[in-house]
């Protein structure tokens, strides 16, 4: 009543110093109607929404690009340009903070409940992207996690808030009791699954031990603060009551999951099936959302919760990817940074700087405290498992992630007047510093180029001859999967040398964290449903589901003894899942990765480009990766490599690559079905010119001590060796020599050698061959990938009906692909198809 009396003063002219804030504003009525009376939202409060949406919208594009070098999740983004857009500007007529200047107080009322609407809307996509049969599969050692996880951070969370407490200037009276403690607690605990996946697969350590553990731990722990968030936050907000809440949130929760789930699923798949969903009926759904929203806010918990199961209850598969891709963006994109945004409204900078001008050891001894609850909990359960102490820190570190949960439960506080500034200000600040400081940590504890270092010598030929021999088939499709068992058979498993193959599937991932556990999950069949929902619709050529695939690799292992196939799985963005697979690879220890050409044979028989993406994988897996690599030209039913006997021709003309791929030829002539020719083709002439333009230090560390001298005399060595120990002692091998002296020899020859009629030709790619010749044929392929040779093999132009593998050797550098675009445009015309109609 006073206060009203001060703005009615106020108004009045008679006070000129209100003893509060004051802010007031105008309502025009525009409906005469009694039910409608109010203003219109279309003269001020929309324009007004823009404005704030576009600039909320603005920051947080431009910190992620500044963040984005650092691997930053966008949560970390979106806190960052909270806070900067909040800044006060003291300026002398009207100080105020950026976003001051833009949000008026009279529209506040409309930005806070848009911005709670996207927060609705954000933690339904969550609930979307969780997977509840996860976490009843979740293995001991994840659980332990977890669980310990949880505990020691509550006490971390008591003790850190008494001390916030002790601070200088902080309200005791007012904010010290015991919801304050629990709501401290809670967020002490929250791990956030989703930014910790983003964070594992940005830094492409997703598919390591440490990425396998932290996923599963991680969705275990976020599982756990919602259900502690469900029956904590109805106590915090109605007190003793709040049982009834909980109670009544647990039978709304049944209901959704028993009763209305069976039939909703039911309509949802048949629909889906049917592809009857447009944008239209999509809004039934978002109306569900907001239905079950308001269920949980009436029932005392918080709308937050009926998103979430909303979005647990519904179907994964296509409609789930489809819902989430049409409702991502503007969720996370334009309404869910309002949220961010009024926290760091909340957020004020001077409570910060207040609390360390006066208590500067005291606030660094709380933040220190709340950073090392998790990586304590986390050493302490895994030192049972004998963890290394490097992977339980950096297992702590990942467990310390928060996510939006931390924030909501933090905004509660608020609201509820349980936090008080100074607390909810230390809070928000230490949030953003510990999920900062994630990604830059474990880049420093887990680099990967450094770790290549230690295996420049990973490749099939320095591999003894009683060495188990790994390699790694990546596939795309089930076509490539049948493909690829073909040079797998060849390779011949033994029981001396046996082969373990770990089969790759390469699955585009398009920002969705469900997939990313999945491909985690140890429990097969749950893996391949998942995924092979994801391949259904990333790839309009795939013909086949991904158990075909695994079928494909399984019946190929039972039927060989002496070979063990492991299925894998990795989801990411195609332009960086190399770095997956040279993480993979570096893992498994893997000799040679072997990957699918990004040409299929078309029905005519001639090869026709299936996906220009493939292509690009090829060569960036080329380029760096820590093992030999082999590209797989596969002619599909017009190749005889699908028969019991194969003849297989190794061309030889020089360098690490060459012997390589004699190496690999070498080894799969000990295959009882198998006969091996090896044409060694002598560069004479103009073709034996060096390229003295060839830079040797870029190549690698090995080729920079090697001169042309020095591969001639390691390509004799090899040769003869091969002569000596293979030929002269096998029947189904066989050697000869052929003569080039000019570019134009080469098309001839190989015309001669495939009229023979052979099912698959091994080749190397041409490090160290320093000719002249060959790398200025090179400049005009079609497929610098295949080399120069392989290039002119798989062309249209020389009509063989034979595979083609093309090697390349690790240790010597990768392949430096600058081609010109207008050089590939017209390559079909260039030099090397007019050398074969020459030839012909």
């Amino acid at each position: 009543m006073e206060h009203e009396n001060d703005i009615a003063k106020f108004m009045k002219g008679q006070l000129n110093t209100p003893k509060e804030e004051i802010a007031c504003f105008v309502n025009r009525i525009d409906n005469p109607g009694p039910i409608w009376n109010s203003e219109n939202v279309l003269e001020y409060y929309l324009k007004e929404l823009v404005k704030q949406i576009l600039a909320v919208a603005v920051a947080n594009r431009v910190t992620f690009w500044i963040l984005r070098p650092l691997n930053q999740p966008q949560f970390v983004a979106e806190l960052l340009a909270a806070f900067v857009i909040n800044i006060y500007i003291p300026l002398k007529k009207n100080p105020n903070t950026i976003f001051g200047y833009i949000l008026r107080i009279k529209g506040l009322l409309s930005f806070e409940s848009i911005a709670q609407l996207g927060i609705i809307f954000y933690v339904f996509v969550t609930g979307l992207e969780m997977n509840l049969d996860s976490v009843l599969r979740a293995r001991k050692k994840a659980s332990s996690i977890a669980i310990v996880g949880t505990i020691i951070p509550i006490l971390f969370g008591l003790g850190t808030y008494f001390l916030v407490g002790k601070t200088k200037g902080y309200d005791e009276n007012s904010y010290m009791n015991r919801n304050a403690y629990l709501l401290w607690s809670l967020v002490v605990t929250i791990t956030s699954f989703p930014v910790v996946a983003h964070i594992l697969s940005d830094l492409k350590i997703l598919y390591t031990g440490l990425g396998k553990v932290a996923l599963t731990a991680a969705t275990m722990n976020d599982f756990i603060n919602w259900a502690m968030f469900i029956c904590l936050i109805p106590f915090i907000i109605n007190g003793i009551i709040g049982i009834v809440s909980v109670i009544l949130t647990i039978l709304f929760a049944l209901f959704c999951y028993f009763v209305l789930r069976p039939p909703l699923n039911k309509i949802i798949v048949k629909k889906t099936d049917e592809d009857k969903w447009d944008a239209y009926q999509l809004t039934y759904v978002l109306v569900g959302v907001i239905a079950c929203a308001t269920v949980t806010e009436f029932l005392g918990t918080h709308s937050v919760v009926g998103a979430l199961i909303f979005g647990l209850i519904l179907p994964r598969g296509k409609f789930t990817d489809m819902l989430i891709e049409q409702t991502e963006d503007i969720a996370s994109g334009y309404l869910a940074p309002l949220f961010f945004a009024s926290i760091g409204l909340r957020s004020n900078t001077y409570f910060l700087y207040l609390s360390l001008s006066q208590n500067m050891l005291l606030v660094c001894v709380i933040m220190i405290l709340l950073i090392s609850s998790k990586i304590v909990s986390t050493v302490v359960a895994t030192s049972i498992y004998g963890m290394s102490l490097r992977d339980s820190m950096a297992l702590g570190v990942l467990m310390n992630t928060k996510g939006v949960l931390s924030l909501i439960v933090l905004n509660i506080g608020w609201d509820r007047k349980v936090l008080g500034p100074q607390a909810f200000t230390i809070m928000v600040y230490s949030i953003f510093f510990m999920t900062f400081v994630v990604a830059p940590i474990i880049n420093a504890m887990y680099k990967p180029r450094a770790t290549f270092e230690q295996n420049k010598l990973r490749t099939i030929e320095n591999l003894r001859a009683a060495s188990e021999i790994r390699i790694m088939a990546c596939v795309h499709n089930a076509r490539h999967a049948n493909g690829m068992i073909n040079i797998l058979e060849a390779c011949n498993g033994t029981t001396v040398s046996p082969l373990r193959v770990f089969a790759l599937q390469l699955v585009e991932l398009k920002g969705r964290s469900t997939a990313l556990l999945v491909a985690q999950m140890d429990q097969q069949e749950q893996q391949l449903s998942t995924v092979s929902q994801t391949l259904d619709q990333s790839s309009e050529t795939n013909n086949y589901s991904s158990n075909h695939i695994t079928n494909v690799f399984e019946e190929y292992a039972s039927n060989n003894a002496n070979t063990h196939v492991e299925n894998l799985v990795a989801m990411s963005s195609f332009s960086t899942i190399h770095k997956d697979i040279y993480n993979l690879a570096l893992e498994k220890q893997a000799s040679l990765v072997l990957l699918p050409f990004h040409k299929q044979n078309s029905m005519e028989g001639s090869l026709e480009v299936m996906n220009t993406v493939i292509k690009d994988i090829n060569q960036n897996v080329m380029q760096d990766v820590p093992c030999s690599v082999g590209i797989f030209v596969d002619r599909g039913q017009h190749s005889a490599l699908i028969k019991t006997k194969m003849r297989i021709l190794m061309i030889f003309i020089g360098g690490s690559d060459d012997r390589e791929a004699l190496a690999i030829a070498w080894r799969m002539s000990k295959h009882p079905w198998t006969m091996l020719t090896v044409v060694r083709i002598i560069l004479c002439g103009k073709t034996a010119e060096v390229d003295s333009s060839v830079n040797n230090e870029a190549l690698g560390l090995l080729t920079a001590v090697l001169d042309s001298g020095k591969q001639r005399e390691l390509d004799e060595d090899r040769v003869g060796s091969f002569r000596l120990k293979a030929v002269n002692n096998e029947d189904t091998i066989t050697y000869e020599e052929r003569e080039v002296h000019t570019g134009e020899d080469i098309p001839i020859v190989l015309e001669e050698l495939d009229k023979l009629g052979f099912d698959l030709y091994i080749l190397g790619h041409g490090k160290g061959r320093n000719s002249l010749v060959l790398t200025e044929l090179l400049e005009w392929a079609d497929c610098p990938e295949l080399g120069v040779i392989g290039d002119m093999l798989a062309s249209n132009s020389f009509g063989s009906n034979s595979s083609i593998l093309v090697v390349q050797q690790y240790g010597f550098g990768g392949v430096d692909f600058k081609t010109d675009p207008s050089n590939k445009e017209n390559s079909s015309n260039g030099d090397l198809e007019s050398m074969f109609r020459k030839a012909v």
